[in-house]
C-alpha cells in the first residue's frame, strides 16, 4: 500500500457499490451519498457485490488515483449496514486489503501459560 501522510481518514462506503464506476463516477458517489469531498485527501473504499473486488479513491494533492484489488480466494470484510460510512485506521486498511477480518484481528499464536 502506497504510504498515506498523517491525519489521512479512512472511510469505507456501506453497502454495494457498482464497480463499473471510473474516478468520475466514485468521485460524484463520495459527494452525494457519503456527503464527503473527495479532494480532501482521505481514502474512500467501495466494495462490489460479490465482495472480491474493491476499489479505493484518494486524493494525493496532485491527482485522483484509482487502485483496485481483487482477491483470488475468498471476500473482502465489510460492515453489514446498507448505507453510510465507516471510518477505519491505516491499519485496519492493510488488514483488510490482505482479506484479513479488521473487525477482530486474531493472534496466530497463544502465550504459554507457566506451569
Amino acid at each position: 500500500m502506497i504510504g498515506m501522510p498523517a491525519g489521512t481518514r479512512v472511510w469505507l462506503a456501506a453497502g454495494v457499490t457498482d464497480m463499473r464506476r471510473g474516478m468520475d463516477g466514485l468521485a460524484a458517489q463520495v459527494q452525494t451519498t457519503l456527503a464527503e469531498n473527495p479532494f480532501s485527501g482521505h481514502v474512500f473504499v467501495f466494495r462490489g457485490r460479490r465482495g472480491h473486488l474493491v476499489k479505493l479513491l484518494w486524493w494525493s494533492g496532485d491527482g485522483l488515483n484509482l487502485l483496485a484489488k481483487r482477491l483470488e480466494r475468498g471476500r473482502f470484510v465489510w460492515p453489514q449496514a446498507q448505507s453510510g460510512t465507516v471510518m477505519l485506521t491505516p491499519a485496519q486498511l492493510s488488514m483488510l486489503l490482505e482479506g484479513i477480518d479488521w473487525r477482530r484481528p486474531q493472534r496466530s499464536w497463544q502465550p504459554e501459560v507457566a506451569a
